[in-house]
């Protein structure tokens, strides 16, 4: 695909496979200017940065409770965020259509933030509050020795160590909520609020016949979960090897 989005149409049509002769930047900005791109991906990275913030964040909130506090009620209530976990997000979808529309937020930002938001609760929960369950209370007991309140425990000594796992959900919530195309297109109908995927679907299938400006939309598209995994792979990689013992 990506080196197919660098060809001429005729190179294209005569050679899929091979490598281009010459490097055809102009198929990008041809893409981006006919697909209008621009408006499109605007409105992917507002709402796919809001719901990513928001879930993150009430995430950890709930799992650093979950985790660290003992109290009567904390299993029942682990086992209800878990339970979100076992339905499938697309049976929900005529249903939050009805509450979106109930709620006068059909159409907007908000009708995509929210449910995306509730649709990785449960798992952002499960892995923060694993990882954060191994961690030694011997850390919050010398910060409260030293005068550290609970939300100081948490912005400075939880957050920080808990950062391989902030990654892995951070790369699922943003794959996810990037590419998500069914909610966008049953509850966004204004063509200045499309995301991404419902901008290139039209383009493939409806505005242009050319496959390498199709394979240039396309390549755009993936660049940002591209430099996402980038930035948070020493993180990742982190997390993945926490558990490893030295032989």
């Amino acid at each position: 695909m990506i080196v197919g989005s660098f060809k001429t149409e005729s190179e294209y049509s005569a050679s899929p496979f091979s490598m281009p002769e010459v490097l055809q930047f102009s198929n990008y900005a041809k893409a981006w200017e006919v697909a209008n791109m621009s408006s499109y991906f605007l409105n992917s990275m507002i709402i796919t940065f809001a719901s990513l913030v928001v879930t993150v964040l009430l995430g950890a909130l709930a799992a650093f409770f979950l985790s660290r506090f003992e109290f009567k009620l904390r299993g029942p209530l682990y086992a209800l965020f878990l339970l979100g976990m076992l339905i499938p997000i697309h049976a929900t979808l005529i249903p939050i259509f009805i509450i979106m529309k109930n709620l006068s937020l059909l159409d907007t930002y908000l009708s995509l933030i929210l449910p995306y938001t509730a649709f990785h609760l449960s798992l952002t929960i499960f892995i923060l509050e694993g990882f954060m369950r191994g961690f030694p209370r011997d850390l919050e007991e010398s910060a409260v020795i030293d005068g550290a309140g609970i939300y100081r425990i948490f912005w400075s000594i939880i957050l920080p160590i808990t950062r391989p796992a902030m990654a892995t959900v951070i790369i699922l919530n943003f794959i996810y909520n990037w590419n998500e195309y069914l909610f966008a297109l049953v509850l966004i109908s204004s063509e200045s609020l499309k995301t991404l995927p419902l901008g290139i679907a039209n383009f493939v299938g409806v505005e242009t016949a050319s496959l390498t400006l199709q394979m240039s939309a396309l390549t755009i598209a993936l660049v940002p979960i591209i430099i996402f995994y980038l930035i948070l792979q020493k993180q990742l990689v982190n997390g993945m090897t926490a558990g490893a013992v030295k032989g």
